[in-house]
């Protein structure tokens, strides 16, 4: 079966990056979505733990968040019934061998989204903390939690609203490009079109070189979570993220229930992450010697990849040596709070949009985010 119609844009990984790029191209040409799964956002972004936090990630994640605060607090209208956003707050918080380390890193992030915050105060915030475990941390009172699901559905909305084409299911097996277009070969299907934007996540060196272009060395790594139930009496909906000053681990209420991981980086191949024994054993034994819990039962447990580039920041632009191809990858665990900035800057590079104003107040220069960057002598 082939698709008579040449699209404008042909976006592949329908993931928060894919769906973010095709909502804001389906209003500047004919775009077609191309999914591998039977629906979108099954891996990375399905799987995230996600929480807006302004001072996560390097300079250029943080200035990408940035950009993306005015969408994801006032999102177009349509786009979710509800808001995607609700109240958490996130602490950092040290032991005795962590603190002077955390502090420095506080002290360069010189935010004013974060707050130094001795151990009163800690174990006041997070009641299940085990007394005189942390010495210090500090706390960014700002951070919400995303909803994701609302914002896939959200971007999916805006697509089909503007006249996007959904192709799920079908994993693409060839990629060539005479004169006039690329031909994308998906699921028996032949699918046309003038650009292609690679938001294939993990798999996203692999699409590459289907259309002849050079690997990045994109790195995902695995990460493996768990389920528990809190303690009874204890109010979830109270209590903030908490991270490990090492990022050794983290724990975060999650729709009643309290989730945990050893928050590891273990490199893995582009695959549907299952969950590693050791690492969820690892994760038990970190939350339960940092709070008061007594984990006698996991409810549920997964794993998900989160994609890097060598220089861990996100990938976005065209391919310097590759006509038509336009790189958006590597996103690592950053995905969905930079995903409304990332869109847009998609839009303006592969259309000639405006540049954006949110973007611009950041002063992100964005050769920082082309491809360009890893293929330079």
């Amino acid at each position: 079966m082939s698709f008579d119609e040449i699209f404008d844009f042909a976006v592949i990984g329908a993931g928060i990056a894919g769906v973010s790029a095709a909502s804001e191209l389906a209003g500047l040409g004919r775009v077609l979505l191309i999914e591998r799964e039977a629906q979108p956002a099954y891996h990375a972004t399905g799987r995230s733990a996600a929480i807006l936090a302004q001072t996560y990630g390097n300079d250029v994640i943080r200035a990408l968040t940035s950009a993306s605060d005015t969408f994801l607090n006032t999102p177009p209208d349509g786009f979710s019934d509800h808001s995607l956003l609700s109240p958490r707050g996130l602490y950092r918080i040290a032991r005795p061998d962590q603190v002077d380390a955390l502090r420095a890193a506080y002290d360069d992030l010189n935010s004013g989204f974060l707050e130094w915050v001795g151990p009163e105060e800690l174990q006041e915030a997070i009641p299940i903390l085990r007394p005189g475990y942390a010495v210090g941390g500090y706390a960014n009172k700002d951070a919400q939690d995303l909803d994701v699901h609302a914002m896939v559905q959200g971007y999916l909305r805006i697509v089909r609203r503007r006249g996007g084409t959904i192709v799920t299911g079908v994993d693409v097996t060839d990629i060539s490009r005479n004169a006039d277009c690329w031909q994308i070969k998906a699921g028996g299907q032949t699918f046309k079109a003038g650009t292609i934007i690679n938001a294939a996540g993990a798999w996203a060196d692999g699409v590459a070189t289907l259309a002849g272009a050079r690997p990045i060395g994109l790195m995902p790594l695995r990460r493996s979570a768990v389920t528990i139930r809190p303690p009874d009496g204890l109010d979830t909906a109270a209590l903030p993220m908490v991270v490990d000053g090492d990022e050794e681990f983290y724990l975060k209420p999650e729709a009643g229930m309290l989730l945990a991981s050893p928050a590891n980086e273990t490199p893995s191949d582009a695959t549907d992450a299952q969950p590693d024994e050791m690492e969820v054993a690892i994760a038990i034994d970190r939350i339960m010697t940092a709070f008061d819990l007594d984990v006698r039962r996991i409810e549920s447990k997964w794993a998900g990849l989160r994609t890097f580039s060598p220089d861990r920041s996100p990938v976005c632009g065209f391919d310097p040596e590759v006509n038509g191809l336009f790189w958006l990858a590597g996103q690592g665990g950053f995905g969905i709070q930079t995903a409304p900035a990332l869109s847009r800057i998609t839009a303006q590079l592969v259309a000639g949009n405006h540049p954006d104003p949110a973007l611009d107040q950041t002063g992100l220069d964005l050769t920082r985010l082309s491809p360009e960057r890893f293929y330079q002598a």
